[in-house]
């Protein structure tokens, strides 16, 4: 099955890059290009992605308001967000208005393709670079929360939180612990209904603010 990408970007040279990279990849075909956030929100029903690579500073509408307004209202279609800026605040609230992942704009070819194929299969990306300043950022926010007394894991579940939480991909965690992606993927979706959240930033955030993983360990 194919994937569909909708780009959006004010600068046409990185979209001609990015479309022509997407393209290049048989598993992946670019439907439309929007040049900022009020344009993608209009072509994206005739559109139909499956994933929306986005752009953050852009005019009329910057790329974490049109997030926000995807996110609520095409619940089923996936940002990725891919900016040069790593600052905390641009980071802080592109993941909080939805975005299911967040990459630099030097992000190798193998890369993104693998987090647009990751995006799609449920997990999360972010760069590396700024993995630990977003969950130190997310964790910090509003008042400590007390761990619920029946909130627990196994000693499975805890070895897997702890490496979601370093941002390893399931198959990363499957070579690592000696599973089957599958069992690990299992894993997963329990660990995010024992945490009542819906995506691996989420898990990690929760974990870290409920004490089970801890920052100095990332």
């Amino acid at each position: 099955m194919t994937i569909r990408v909708l780009i959006c970007d004010d600068q046409e040279i990185v979209c001609e890059g990015l479309e022509k990279i997407l393209n290049s990849d048989p598993d992946i075909e670019v439907v439309g290009i929007a040049r900022d956030g009020a344009e993608v929100l209009k072509i994206l029903p005739d559109a139909r992605p499956d994933l929306v690579l986005m752009d953050l500073k852009m005019p009329v509408m910057n790329g974490v308001t049109a997030s926000r307004k995807i996110h609520e209202k095409y619940p089923g279609i996936p940002v990725l967000v891919l900016t040069t800026y790593d600052d905390d605040e641009w980071v802080f609230d592109a993941i909080r208005s939805g975005a299911s992942g967040y990459l630099l704009k030097d992000t190798p070819r193998e890369g993104l393709i693998k987090a647009i194929k990751g995006t799609l299969s449920g997990e999360s990306f972010v760069d590396p670079g700024i993995t630990r300043k977003l969950l130190t950022r997310l964790a910090r926010t509003g008042p400590e929360p007390e761990r619920p007394s029946t909130l627990s894991f196994s000693d499975r579940e805890m070895e897997i939180l702890q490496l979601l939480a370093r941002g390893l991909s399931n198959a990363e965690i499957a070579q690592q612990l000696y599973l089957s992606e599958g069992t690990v993927r299992n894993y997963t979706s329990a660990i995010f209904s024992t945490l009542s959240v819906s995506d691996r930033t989420q898990a990690a955030v929760a974990a870290i603010r409920y004490g089970f993983v801890n920052l100095n360990d990332l």
